[in-house]
């Protein structure tokens, strides 16, 4: 099948990869278009630009799609099929109507729950027990489109976004494949999302990661979590800010939020919350590198009795 295939951050690279794999036509990668990143600000390619190239697909990163210009090049392609995966551009319907089969889009939940921009950070803050990727036609409005394939997967007590991500991206890599396959047979007919259960993943906020030791330890654990690898769980500690990358609910402990109940290589740091307490195991100072809690512990004297900030 002839597909346009628009993506750019890292969650899109295996769907395209498994597409080339499976031997589909990639007649052209839209992503968005190389800007500053990281400290130098040096000018970074998109990881799915990267991945295009690697192919020696042909890419293309116009910074609308709004534009006729823009639609004459995707449309001079002749796509079949155009494929979606966090692209990150609002895509007219001028553009969903080039493809003869439409658009579809790899969506990392269980649609119509957490349509949106973050799903996976919001379904571990929210405590889902399970979430998954659904295949879904494109409409204008936001994920609102009948599904054409879902798959779910649990959430581990200890899963992180990132672990999250990869398992998601994985197993959407996979489940397009099989949806690009049936559709070019005709064998797929897409189902329309139930009115019931709508919930929207709203983009991740920096102020979202402070943590604030009031909460319940489920909570405070599920932030933590949620916000690893990014932006990253911030507190203080003397004033100065700690992020927290991993932590787990203790099996005990009580006392003031923020007090330090205990800190050793094993136990990690345990902390006291509104309710129960939480041992973080995987901390970084204000300009340092993430270090086990042993590691950490070697470098910075937390005796039970200080306290973290807000």
């Amino acid at each position: 099948m002839r597909i346009v295939f628009a993506g750019t951050p890292e969650f899109a690279v295996p769907a395209l990869d498994a597409l080339v794999t499976a031997g589909e036509d990639i007649a052209l990668v839209l992503t968005r278009p190389d800007r500053p990143a990281g400290r130098g600000l040096a000018v970074s390619e998109s990881p799915v630009k990267r991945a295009a190239l690697a192919h020696g697909l042909p890419v293309f990163q116009p910074h609308s799609l709004k534009d006729a210009e823009a639609q004459a090049r995707i449309a001079a392609t002749r796509p079949d099929l155009l494929v979606v995966a966090a692209y990150g551009l609002i895509l007219p319907q001028a553009v969903l109507d080039v493809p003869r089969l439409g658009a579809i889009n790899i969506h990392a939940s269980l649609l119509p729950r957490w349509r949106g921009a973050a799903p996976i950070q919001r379904a571990i803050l929210a405590g889902d027990e399970e979430t998954g990727v659904s295949i879904m036609c494109m409409e204008v409005g936001l994920d609102t489109g009948p599904v054409l394939l879902e798959e779910r997967i649990a959430i581990g007590a200890e899963d992180t976004a990132g672990t999250l991500h990869d398992a998601l991206a994985a197993l959407g890599a996979r489940l397009v494949v099989e949806a690009v396959e049936a559709l070019a047979e005709g064998r797929l007919r897409p189902t329309p999302q139930p009115a019931a259960g709508v919930t929207y993943a709203a983009k991740i906020e920096k102020s979202e990661a402070r943590i604030d030791w009031a909460q319940p330890a489920e909570d405070v654990d599920r932030r933590i979590r949620a916000f690893n690898p990014s932006p990253g769980a911030v507190t203080t500690l003397d004033g100065a800010e700690v992020k927290l990358w991993r932590s787990r609910i203790a099996p005990r402990g009580a006392g003031a939020p923020g007090l330090v109940l205990a800190a050793s290589p094993a136990e990690g740091v345990v902390i006291a919350c509104g309710k129960g307490a939480v041992a973080v195991t995987e901390l970084q100072k204000a300009g340092g590198k993430r270090l086990a809690a042993g590691d950490f512990l070697r470098g910075t004297r937390l005796a039970a009795g200080r306290r973290f900030g807000t």
